[in-house]
């Protein structure tokens, strides 16, 4: 899966001499987290809501209501941005965007093709449209954890097993056991009723747990 299958293609940019009261006024409206700046069609920063925050004077201030509103009046974006964005291009693996985005630690990704933004990449785009199907989230059907069922051999027996009851999976993956070096395999299958597998993999001497998980 490549970023441009992910990522948010709508995006709503704004210019470096925006007012920072705008672009709190925009952030709000959409409820958003933040803003890439855009001049003349090429990305020059990005601005976030926890900046916008950081730029209003402190409650401590001396200075009136209208003396604090006329100072963010002449406040842009510009003078708080971040400028040096880190962006990814919209054809590669999203696995090596989130590693990207880990190892730089931040939230979202403006997507660049040339100069132009194209997209925007962030947790939740990776949370909803990735994470929620493969762990379950929203999806009917049971799921089973198969511990130390992520070997070869012991793949091949459950994918037998499923078969011979003519079961359809829906995902299929396996994650590393926290308590042994072995894989466990977990199967989410769209059934209602898994009685009968769980009853036959552990006739074959598989220790098999069904994991519960809100439809």
């Amino acid at each position: 899966m490549l970023v441009r299958d992910v990522m948010t293609s709508n995006v709503i940019t704004i210019p470096s001499d925006t007012p920072v009261l705008e672009a709190e006024r925009i952030l709000a409206f959409h409820k958003f987290e933040r803003l890439p700046i855009v001049d003349k069609g090429k990305l020059v920063g990005l601005v976030t809501k926890d900046d916008l925050l950081k730029a209003e004077p402190s409650s401590a201030t001396s200075l009136s209501r209208g003396e604090l509103l006329y100072l963010l009046s002449k406040l842009t974006v510009k003078e708080i941005m971040k400028k040096n964005v880190v962006t990814v291009p919209p054809d590669i693996p999203v696995e090596l965007a989130t590693a990207i985005a880990q190892k730089n630690r931040v939230g979202c990704l403006p997507v660049v093709e040339g100069d132009r933004v194209v997209g925007i990449l962030t947790t939740n785009d990776i949370f909803y449209k990735i994470l929620n199907p493969l762990f379950g989230i929203g999806e009917t059907g049971k799921r089973i954890i198969i511990y130390e069922g992520g070997e070869r051999d012991k793949m091949q027996k459950v994918l037998e097993s499923i078969n011979k009851l003519d079961l359809k999976i829906k995902t299929f993956w396996t994650i590393k056991s926290p308590d042994t070096d072995k894989n466990d395999l977990i199967v989410h299958l769209d059934a209602e009723d898994i009685s009968q597998l769980i009853s036959e993999l552990k006739k074959l001497g598989f220790s098999v747990e069904e994991r519960e998980f809100i439809p």
